[in-house]
């Protein structure tokens, strides 16, 4: 769908329910496209505990003398 500012101010409330439901508004002002209405995404569950150990020990050892001596300058 396709509306002009003005309309889209008017009728904003319709046009996020449209967009909702997966329609996208695409919004010109002035003669150009300025505004695109799409739904979002479901956001994904997270799991916690899902990278547990993944990362290993070694990512909290001390770094060797010579790196961290090249962080310190």
């Amino acid at each position: 769908m396709v509306i002009n500012f003005q309309e889209a101010e008017e009728q904003l409330s319709q046009l996020l329910d449209r967009a909702h439901s997966g329609e996208e508004v695409v919004i010109f002002k002035g003669g150009e496209p300025y505004a695109r209405l799409c739904p979002l995404a479901p956001p994904v569950p997270r799991t916690p505990g899902l990278l547990k150990g993944a990362l290993g020990s070694a990512f909290f050892d001390p770094l060797p003398d010579d790196e961290l001596e090249a962080w310190e300058k």
